[in-house]
């Protein structure tokens, strides 16, 4: 072997050494997801709740709360948690509905919803609670921290940020945009609304209600729509469920991704 040769060879082995030994390279860890299940005790019930963050990361990091649609805390929104978790916040989906309840079918959920027409004001006690339990983790940066919803979560958290909840702001994704009236000395968080053109629940004359009335507090608010995209068009569920239950309902890739950067784009701005 030529004395070329062999200074190559000792390269390669010493390079390859180097890129094996943790404490040697400024390399970032893969993510190491904690999942875990925490009960929240709120407005008379047990709120069972689902937390995500990386473990190898030591540093007190945002929190970021996930309001599910009205199916409840399922597969779907464990699985937002755990992505924000990735990006490297601590995720909490928030079990609004408590006990754990969640709906296979529209009957049920629309039930389950309709027991806060009654008492809207009782989810913001159970934000609130939620927002407490987040704040504990020692992971958190209790001066940061946001939710998002999907659906009638979006609706839920938009509602949040009108009456002035404890939030440096709040994404909706094809989210319900007419409620509480807002109220211009409290509301503080920033809203961001992902909304779909061809949605036929929250339509278009909605979207421009729900424009003047942030308008008129002053609102710090931003509407990005995103075209061919209809209600629940994050949830790759969506098709599948509109076709079953007959809903205008379906997913739609382009608008979930761009929904998404969208979203990470306004969580730099507000925890910057």
């Amino acid at each position: 072997m030529t004395r070329f040769n062999l200074a190559l060879l000792s390269g390669i082995l010493l390079i390859t050494s180097c890129g094996n030994n943790s404490s040697t390279t400024n390399e970032a860890k893969a993510p190491a997801l904690k999942e875990e299940n925490v009960n929240v005790d709120a407005d008379g019930i047990s709120m069972h709740c689902y937390v995500a963050f990386d473990m190898n990361s030591s540093t007190r990091r945002p929190a970021v709360l996930v309001v599910p649609e009205w199916w409840g805390v399922n597969d779907y929104v464990k699985m937002r948690a755990r992505k924000l978790a990735e990006l490297g916040y601590i995720a909490m989906a928030v079990d609004v509905y408590g006990n754990g309840k969640v709906a296979d079918n529209p009957d049920t959920a629309g039930k389950y919803v309709s027991e806060f027409y009654k008492d809207p004001k009782s989810l913001k006690r159970r934000l609130d609670a939620a927002i407490a339990t987040i704040k504990n983790y020692p992971q958190t940066d209790t001066n940061k921290i946001a939710a998002i919803g999907y659906c009638f979560g979006g609706g839920v958290v938009i509602n949040a940020a009108r009456v002035g909840t404890d939030l440096k702001g709040v994404v909706s994704f094809h989210g319900d945009l007419i409620g509480f009236p807002p109220e211009k000395n409290l509301m503080k968080a920033k809203i961001l609304v992902c909304q779909g053109m061809d949605d036929q629940f929250v339509t278009q004359k909605e979207v421009n209600e729900f424009k003047q009335q942030m308008d008129s507090v002053g609102a710090d608010y931003t509407i990005k729509e995103y075209p061919g995209a209809t209600h629940s068009f994050t949830n790759p569920d969506a098709t599948e469920m509109g076709k079953k239950f007959n809903m205008p309902i379906a997913y739609n890739a382009a608008a979930d991704s761009a929904s998404w950067n969208d979203m990470k784009a306004f969580f730099d701005k507000i925890f910057k």
